[in-house]
């Protein structure tokens, strides 16, 4: 009924007397015609006249009045009329506004689904946690996030690729696998451990699933004359290592590394989050290989007159986007830096041909940003074509007590101790049940608990309930609901609430999507259920006329496939019961 609407709003438009080219499409493009918010608005709602109004430099009741009278003569709609400073509202023949019904009852599953994206490629990158230990419940809020994004944005027709950015070839990998030798030499080293290596229980794990021992030749001269500054002695002992046997060390790396990844994996399965590539930063080569992605992208930029030569080092003109000084892709000493790693990745990704490119970061990169859009554009895409989302720290409280985090020390609770501790549907649901980029303290006593004040009990809640409703029904009147069920004169108006409010699942999805923001159907969906529960309460559901119980039921599935549906794309197994 919308399109309907929309299609008269603009034969009206383009109908008013004088008005140009220009105005019509700025007032197509600005207008909103919407479900209302409440049914004492009417069904549906639009601001063309106040838009039209303010563009136009007329009273938007004149024109309201004007709307009216057109939409009225359609006599397609049971009343339309002029609200406020200029408002149409508009209000459904009972037929057409219990026909949402049906339509929920046929498209099952596949309710609130559209064909927004028209099959545009969208990649989103994301989590992309260091593999030098298991993920922690810092990176459980982007895992969340990335992976409903790619969940709503398939269900509004892109074509979602989602990948993890494996960084298998910096310093942090150096630390990790002098923390496994040194951890396998204990005995020979008589206890000693680097006041900067990572001391977590999967590094002694790593060791035992070796397979081998390791054996080196006087193997305390390893850590003879270490500096006394933690850094400068880590630093140390991965140079030494390194010179006393490189096999030795490459062979540990490789299996440390492959045991991360796979203990990342495995947490992430058992997150409900899986990915489509696993891009390792060591196949992007380096500096040294004349043919590696690093080198031919900083070719490309230097080329293009964006990479330049100054004091030894090479350097990217980052001002096209405004980034407040111009950043070193190679040093001095000819090591290139994290950042040239990025450039390259990023033009490996335009390569491959994606219409958007998304990256969900944590909040304390900000200020990276602006350099990696100055690399998009130098590379000859535009930045546009970019959109980088932040997703702030969620601080974890049991008992009262804030949650260690810290991989370095060891002493941290891991996403795995959170799955463990709530389930995965419940860390899911509370890591997007705040804007991803605003803080979020997340209380787990909350959420284990039975009460209203936990809001993920409380929709899981109303689904179950309806099932509980269902399984009565049949049981008590021998009947199944089906599309069959004759509604379309019915005058029971106490559904009338629950069936506005699921009505307006569509648009909301498109919201989200638009807006990437996961939140709102969560905020929908505490919403719906809030008024579900209301209308149990207040209502003796079997108890009612045979007509009436058919409307109800059939509303009842709505709510249900609705709550469901919207579960579904936070990555959320519905309850049956609870």
């Amino acid at each position: 009924m919308i399109n309907k609407v929309n299609k008269e709003i603009k034969l009206f438009i383009s109908s008013i007397d004088g008005i140009d080219k220009d105005s019509v499409g700025e007032i197509c493009e600005k207008f909103k015609t919407s479900i209302s918010d409440n049914l004492k608005n009417g069904h549906i709602t639009t601001n063309v006249c106040m838009i039209a109004g303010s563009i136009l430099k007329c009273d938007p009741k004149n024109l309201a009045t004007d709307l009216h009278k057109r939409i009225s003569n359609l006599k397609i709609f049971e009343n339309v009329e002029v609200a406020g400073p200029g408002f149409i509202n508009i209000t459904l023949k009972r037929i057409d506004f219990l026909s949402i019904l049906n339509k929920i009852y046929e498209k099952n599953v596949t309710y609130g689904s559209s064909s927004l994206g028209e099959r545009k490629k969208v990649q989103i990158e994301f989590v992309s946690a260091n593999p030098t230990g298991p993920l922690h419940v810092g990176h459980g809020r982007g895992a969340a996030y990335g992976d409903a994004l790619s969940r709503i944005l398939k269900s509004t027709g892109y074509k979602v690729e989602k990948e993890y950015y494996v960084n298998d070839a910096g310093r942090q990998i150096d630390i990790l696998t002098a923390s496994v030798i040194i951890r396998m030499l204990k005995k020979e080293l008589n206890g000693f451990f680097p006041q900067n290596a990572y001391k977590g229980e999967y590094i002694e794990s790593i060791g035992e699933k070796f397979g081998e021992k390791i054996k080196f030749d006087d193997a305390n001269n390893l850590i003879k004359n270490l500096s006394s500054d933690a850094e400068d002695e880590i630093n140390e002992i991965i140079a030494n290592l390194k010179m006393k046997d490189l096999m030795i060390w490459n062979k540990v790396k490789d299996r440390s590394l492959a045991f991360i990844v796979d203990l990342i994996k495995e947490d992430l399965k058992n997150f409900n989050v899986s990915f489509d590539n696993w891009f390792y930063e060591s196949s992007l080569g380096s500096v040294e290989e004349q043919n590696s992605e690093i080198s031919s992208s900083i070719a490309q930029l230097s080329k293009d007159g964006m990479g330049y030569e100054k004091d030894g080092a090479i350097w990217l003109n980052t001002e096209i986007c405004d980034d407040d000084k111009h950043r070193v892709l190679v040093r001095k000493d000819g090591r290139a830096t994290y950042f040239a790693s990025d450039v390259a990745y990023h033009k490996n990704k335009i390569d491959r041909g994606f219409d958007k490119l998304i990256n969900v970061w944590g909040a304390d990169h900000h200020g990276y940003i602006k350099r990696i859009e100055a690399s998009v554009e130098a590379l000859g895409s535009s930045k546009d074509k970019l959109i980088v989302k932040l997703v702030q720290f969620a601080n974890l409280f049991k008992k009262g007590k804030k949650i260690k985090m810290s991989t370095r020390s060891g002493d941290f609770y891991s996403l795995k101790d959170l799955i463990d501790d709530i389930g995965a549907d419940a860390a899911r649901f509370y890591y997007l049940s705040k804007q991803a980029d605003q803080h979020l303290d997340f209380d787990l006593d909350l959420a284990k608990s039975d009460s209203k004040e936990n809001i993920f009990y409380y929709i899981q809640y109303a689904h179950a309930r309806i099932f509980s409703i269902e399984d009565k029904y049949k049981k008590t009147f021998d009947k199944q609901i089906t599309n069959k069920t004759d509604i379309k004169n019915s005058s029971f108006i106490k559904c009338d609430e629950l069936i506005h409010e699921i009505s307006k699942f569509p648009n909301l999805v498109l919201k989200s999507s638009n807006s990437l923001q996961p939140h709102l159907i969560v905020f929908y969906l505490r919403d719906l259920s809030q008024l579900f529960h209301s209308f149990y309460n207040d209502n003796h559901v079997l108890s009612e006329s045979e007509e009436n119980i058919e409307l109800i039921m059939f509303c009842l599935n709505g709510v249900k496939q609705t709550i469901a549906n919207g579960l579904g794309l936070l990555g959320i197994t519905p309850m049956k019961k609870m």
